[in-house]
């Protein structure tokens, strides 16, 4: 999808992308990160160490256990869990940054996560990534060959919560087909960067004629 003369809106929007393990969306994220101008990515904080290769502020926020526990308790963040000891979460500020001049920002993420994000920021706009159907995830994993019998049923049964809370979400993509998938998630972005209550100048402009 190629864009000219695209006008950022007078306020972006925050992204909220959800899906099961095997649906496809970090492929989806990614190709609209390069399509669409004034689309960022939010970049994450843990506590984890840097792995080889990895930069701070590119890969993720790299802090200490203490900082992350004080950017906790200053709600700095705009979501945070715990994953196998380590600590991760959303920054607060950069994202209201972004979005303050003009910007938008994807943000990828679980279920319990994306439900944090929606209470600290009800006007993000949530997007469920889904699957045709669970036969097809599990196709989709088994097709990877990397993960074993035992790690490919949790992560279908993952799937299958993931899957009963789509309703909770703004708007449902189906990745059945990858082009028309990133055709129909693209145009969801763009749809809500086009609505009227993000445009008051250009509606000025426009009535001022």
């Amino acid at each position: 999808m190629e864009l000219r003369g695209w006008q950022a809106p007078d306020r972006g929007a925050l992204f909220v992308v959800t899906g099961a393990s095997g649906t496809g969306k970090t492929t989806l994220v990614k190709a609209a990160l390069e399509a669409i101008p004034e689309l960022e990515f939010s970049v994450s904080a843990t506590t984890r160490s840097m792995r080889e290769g990895e930069i701070d502020g590119v890969d993720y926020h790299f802090v200490g256990i203490e900082r992350f526990a004080a950017l906790v308790e200053g709600g700095r963040f705009l979501e945070h869990a715990t994953v196998y000891g380590n600590r991760y979460g959303t920054p607060r500020r950069p994202v209201e940054r972004v979005l303050d001049r003009g910007g938008s920002v994807l943000l990828e993420i679980d279920m319990a996560g994306a439900r944090q994000v929606r209470e600290a920021m009800p006007d993000a706009v949530s997007v469920f990534v889904c699957p045709p159907s669970l036969e097809v995830i599990e196709q989709r994993l088994r097709g990877r060959g990397t993960d074993s019998d035992a790690v490919i049923e949790r992560r279908l049964a993952d799937a299958r919560i993931q899957l009963s809370a789509c309703g909770e979400f703004d708007y449902l993509v189906v990745n059945d087909h990858l082009e028309s998938a990133h055709r129909v998630f693209q145009g969801v972005l763009l749809a809500e960067l086009s609505r009227r209550a993000r445009r008051a100048s250009l509606v000025d402009q426009m009535t001022s004629q």
